[in-house]
């Protein structure tokens, strides 16, 4: 698989999770405290992914 699609779907899943946070925080109550933290802990691990994925492409692409 083609290291450019691995790295898109990583940052488009990022995004996406980015929106449902921001979704979060503007509909307020009680959909906000029972999501917004475990939406943040997973756009934080999605980060990670992404940055590994992006440092992977670039590591192999060098060679």
């Amino acid at each position: 698989m083609n290291g450019n699609i691995i790295v898109g779907i990583a940052a488009g899943a990022v995004f996406i999770v980015l929106c449902l946070g921001l979704y979060s925080l503007f509909k307020g109550g009680d959909y906000a405290r029972s999501h917004s933290n475990r939406l943040m802990r997973l756009r934080v691990a999605l980060q990670f992914v992404a940055i590994v994925a992006i440092m992977t492409v670039l590591w192999f692409r060098e060679g």
